[in-house]
């Protein structure tokens, strides 16, 4: 069902027909049918907060159209951007596993729809579903290699150029490519957000943009970022 907001609304985990491209709903039917009893769903416009860092942790939110992205910001007010939550993935995991507050702020990117379930029927639920409590622990498994694997890219870059590299490289994985290693992506981040997501500055990630144009690695189109040869990035990131 259209929605105001342009999204094809799931309205069952029973009869969606993405169930099987998203690991954590993949699930047998009885979990499923479990999953259906316990979830909310709700849309979002862009722009709109599912919680907030310090906050008690009430449960957790399953994207499933739609991103969303994880800061966590200093008392003085710099924001650093953890990563982008992508369709398919629940957010606010950890935090309501360990009943810890939220770690950091989830915001949506764009349009979304999410479904809620709160921290209590979330655990009765991984009780019961003992396969399902295993995928809970792969993705806070891979949530946790993949910042170690971001802290250690921002460490050890030579420079912003490479970081931006990188992210691009990372953006990249997985899609389409042209003759010659061409790939086309679709940039929704501003500068800001993705100095939020390098811990640099907006300056910063405009020249380092401007730096890859004129190696003509990248041109820009609008929203759209073209990567002329990935393999000639993946050579920059690894000289």
């Amino acid at each position: 069902m259209p929605s105001p907001y342009g999204l094809d609304i799931v309205e069952s985990c029973l009869t969606c027909k993405l169930r099987e491209q998203y690991i954590f709903c993949n699930l047998p039917p009885a979990a499923v049918e479990h999953l259906e009893k316990i979830r909310t769903v709700a849309e979002y416009p862009k722009g709109s907060v599912l919680f907030v860092e310090g906050q008690s942790a009430r449960g957790v939110f399953i994207l499933c159209h739609g991103r969303a992205k994880l800061s966590t910001s200093s008392a003085e007010g710099k924001t650093v951007i953890l990563r982008i939550a992508e369709p398919g993935e629940v957010v606010g995991l950890g935090s309501a596993v360990s009943g810890k507050p939220y770690d950091a702020t989830a915001e949506t990117l764009e349009p979304t729809q999410a479904n809620f379930i709160s921290r209590r029927d979330l655990l009765e639920f991984l009780a019961k579903n003992g396969d399902v409590a295993l995928r809970v622990a792969q993705q806070l498994s891979h949530n946790y290699h993949a910042a170690c694997t971001e802290v250690r890219y921002l460490a050890l870059a030579d420079s912003a150029t490479e970081k931006l590299a990188r992210l691009l490289l990372e953006w990249s994985t997985g899609r389409e490519q042209k003759p010659g290693g061409e790939v086309r992506l679709k940039v929704t981040l501003t500068h800001e957000e993705i100095s939020q997501l390098l811990g640099t500055s907006r300056e910063t990630v405009t020249r380092a943009l401007s730096e890859l144009k004129k190696r003509q690695l990248v041109e820009v189109k609008g929203s759209t970022l073209i990567i002329h040869s990935r393999p000639a990035l993946e050579r920059l990131v690894n000289a």
